[in-house]
């Protein structure tokens, strides 16, 4: 026995499993393979292009929800209009506390916007409505609500912040009290500051309209994430720009008729626009599942 020789690597007979394989072979082994995640399940939509009459149909179908629900819809237009109420007593009275308010409203606006949705989406449904369920109709969502309530809610502190920033420029004096601002916002003599004011103003504001237009009820219809509605809104926005100027026009100035005689307009204006922003949504979106 020969202890000085190598010792065979291979057995005679046996071939090299190695070897055996062409390089190619080798070669597709030992490379990376990446990690490819599955595609998102998500429904296909359609952005429906609309007209300039769609925003008038939707009023017209919104107000038809509001006299086969009147006692429920008077319950919601009851609720905005003290809303209102509280949000004008603390301007006139305590005016620092403004925004803390209006962010109480956001975080209950969407919540009561929604039990609207539910009425007309049980109505369109064939269904008898129920103020019990459109009540509770968020709970099943409550996820995607609060995502998308406190991206509002940002929103409108962002807004509020540089509204402060803009009479901190034109005014130098220091905030002024709840007259001075009313009297600042009306006067033709301050027209460099309401020019700044609106800018600002009409910025945030289009930013919310489009993050919100219609991804409340589509959160509600599909039980979707506060992400997807959110960018499904602009997307109907963008697609259809002239339409929903026309339609965020339209919800203004009913809103401004609704506060002038004490806000007592929103007991029914509110409802009208909550029902009347349902078919905003089902005329723009078509899903294909």
């Amino acid at each position: 026995m020969n202890l000085n020789s190598d010792a065979p690597t291979q057995e005679a007979g046996r071939p090299d499993p190695l070897s055996s394989q062409p390089p190619a072979a080798l070669a597709t082994s030992s490379a990376y393979v990446p990690y490819v995640p599955l595609a998102f399940d998500m429904p296909l939509k359609e952005i429906i292009p609309l007209h300039l009459g769609d925003p008038f149909h939707w009023l017209l179908l919104g107000w038809r929800d509001v006299m086969g629900t009147k006692g429920m819809s008077l319950f919601y237009g009851i609720c905005f209009w003290i809303m209102a109420w509280v949000l004008g007593a603390v301007f006139r009275s305590k005016p620092e506390y403004v925004m803390s308010i209006a962010s109480g409203c956001l975080l209950v606006g969407p919540f009561l916007a929604m039990g609207l949705y539910q009425m007309s989406r049980q109505r369109e449904q064939g269904l008898l409505p129920h103020l019990g369920s459109s009540l509770i109709c968020w709970k099943p969502h409550l996820r995607s609500m609060g995502l998308l309530v406190l991206v509002l809610i940002v929103l409108e502190l962002l807004w509020g912040r540089a509204s402060l920033v803009v009479f901190a420029v034109f005014f130098n004096t220091g905030m002024p009290s709840t007259m001075g601002v009313i009297q600042a916002v009306f006067s033709p003599e301050n027209w460099e500051f309401l020019a700044v004011y609106a800018v600002v103003g009409g910025v945030f504001a289009a930013l919310v309209f489009g993050v919100s237009v219609i991804s409340i009820p589509m959160i509600l219809d599909r039980d979707t994430d506060a992400i997807s509605a959110a960018i499904t809104s602009l997307q109907v926005v963008f697609d259809n720009t002239l339409v929903m100027l026309l339609w965020g026009f339209l919800i203004a100035g009913l809103i401004f008729i609704a506060l002038l005689p004490w806000g007592l307009g929103l007991l029914f204006i509110g409802p009208w626009l909550g029902h009347a922003t349902w078919h905003a949504y089902r005329g723009s979106v078509r899903w294909l599942d």
